[in-house]
């Protein structure tokens, strides 16, 4: 590494080194330009280190803590003992296996590392300051750059994450010993995904939520068998409230939740509603509770979002414009309002999803190399890890109808499933929207077990512009989940075998 006050030059400087900004880097290195990648963390960013990966390894080991603990309808009695600083230890593992990858596929690419903090000093120089005391810095002259420095948790008014009882997504996954009682601010999908961890691990869940419902923007019947299962595992929700402070009471802390404002949810609805039963299903208008509300619990869990990390940048030396939210606006190459300088993945915009971030990266190396590239979010998949799962792509039927489609929609529930009984999970559905003028695909939903693997044929589906007739006419394996998917496509034509035809 070269440190002190030097300048070195590269083709291509990248900034941040996570699924984004890393994908890019790869992919300029084998367009053969001289790739320069920038971290002051850990590579892999937040993603695999924090976010994605951990919290699908926790969600899969307390799934099967929990399944084995529960499955005497199948004839198994046990009683399993969890041990969660050994179950964080395995994550951890993982963790470290693809960060390690990550810097190896790098370094084999050509792709020149750096370790520190990158801000612009002009539009062609990033100036890096190397962290730890007397490591110095350096100057980066570049011809192109792309910024990919992600998001970070959003941290509310009296919920100060370096508060010990105050904890980020980030610190929940961290933890070693199993709270007792939990309080999670938001219902949105880091908050449904860690609720259920925490519960299936014997704590003591509440949700507080502002809105009237779970899982802003997926629709109710996606969101429903989500709350059954919720219930069945006694999270407590308490929706159309807002935490305003947290104080100490004993060996735990008090949080303080107050009415929060009217508020339409996705749903619609023209205020929030508050649940009286603890079971997740949205209660009337006239139940809203105007007290303020006191809840005891060992930790609080804030989980009301994610903004971008865009502020340490100095963007404004570069000329690079960012929105009133702090995102940096892009064209469908990746490219900023300065022609030569690239946003990808969470720092570009919503849908924050790393494998949308991973296809923007990829673009932009590919425009900075001349490729004809353009970017595409038609068959852009959504997976929320809940208990069962919720997987989206393309339009729904309402989205679909709202752009002019009249629309052919055919769906096939888990209950009618071999396989999904044999497993046990047959909560759900899958469903598909046609057009009905071609009955081309145009959406899809899945609901219910592996629903984030089964989404992967129907994204094909939509990308290929495939028909009804295409997905329902190929033959699946039996017995088998995507079977699911086969018959939908049947059912939306009038001619499924195993649920009744609309």
């Amino acid at each position: 590494m070269v440190v002190g006050d030097v300048t070195t030059g590269t083709d291509v400087l990248v900034i941040g080194a996570g699924p984004a900004g890393y994908v890019a880097a790869i992919r300029a290195g084998q367009l053969d330009l001289d790739v320069t990648l920038v971290e002051k963390e850990a590579y892999g960013g937040a993603c695999l280190n924090h976010g994605c990966i951990p919290s699908k390894a926790l969600i899969t080991a307390t799934d099967v803590a929990h399944e084995a603990g529960n499955a005497e309808e199948m004839g198994i009695h046990a009683d399993p003992a969890i041990d969660l600083a050994g179950m964080v230890g395995w994550k951890d593992g993982v963790v470290d296996q693809l960060t390690g990858g990550v810097e190896k596929l790098c370094k084999a690419n050509g792709v020149a590392l750096l370790e520190g903090t990158a801000t612009f000093a002009d539009e062609n120089t990033a100036r890096i300051s190397h962290g730890g005391e007397g490591q110095g810095s350096e100057s980066v002259s570049f011809e192109h750059a792309i910024v990919a420095t992600g998001s970070r948790p959003i941290q509310i008014p009296g919920f100060d994450f370096a508060d010990e009882p105050v904890l980020s997504s980030r610190d929940a996954l961290s933890l070693e010993s199993v709270p007792e009682s939990l309080v999670v601010v938001g219902a949105g999908y880091i908050g449904m995904e860690l609720a259920g961890v925490f519960a299936k691990l014997g704590t003591d869940v509440t949700v507080v939520e502002m809105l009237d419902d779970v899982l802003p923007g997926y629709e109710d019947d996606l969101k429903r068998p989500v709350k059954k299962r919720a219930k069945a595992l006694d999270i407590d929700f308490h929706f159309g409230y807002g935490a305003s402070e947290w104080r100490v009471n004993g060996d735990g802390i008090t949080v303080v939740a107050e009415p929060a404002e009217p508020a339409a949810s996705d749903g619609g609805s023209e205020a929030p509603r508050a649940s009286t039963d603890g079971s997740g299903e949205a209660a009337s208008a006239e139940a809203v509770q105007e007290e303020v509300m006191e809840i005891d619990t060992e930790k609080v869990l804030v989980a009301v979002g994610r903004q971008p990390v865009s502020d340490t940048l100095d963007l404004e030396a570069a000329g690079v414009e960012t929105d009133d939210r702090g995102f940096v606006p892009t064209d469908d190459r990746a490219r900023t309002n300065v022609e030569h300088i690239f946003a990808v993945g969470d720092v570009a915009g919503e849908p924050m999803l790393a494998h949308k971030g991973s296809m923007e990266g990829q673009v932009a190396a590919e425009v900075i190399a001349g490729e004809p590239s353009a970017i595409d979010y038609q068959a852009m998949p959504a997976v929320v890890f809940t208990d069962p799962e919720i997987a989206t792509v393309g339009m729904s039927e309402s989205e679909a109808q709202e752009a002019g489609f009249e629309t052919v929609v055919g769906t096939f529930p888990f209950q009618a499933s071999g396989r999904a009984l044999t497993t046990g999970h047959s909560d759900g559905f899958v469903k598909v929207v046609a057009a009905a003028d071609g009955e081309f695909l145009l959406g899809a939903s899945v609901v219910g077990p592996e629903a984030s693997e089964l989404i992967g044929e129907l994204g094909l589906a939509v990308e290929l512009a495939a028909r009804l007739e295409d997905v329902a006419g190929t033959v699946h394996a039996h017995p088998t989940l995507s079977e699911a998917v086969m018959e939908a496509a049947e059912n939306a034509l009038g001619r499924a075998i195993h649920t009744l035809n609309r």
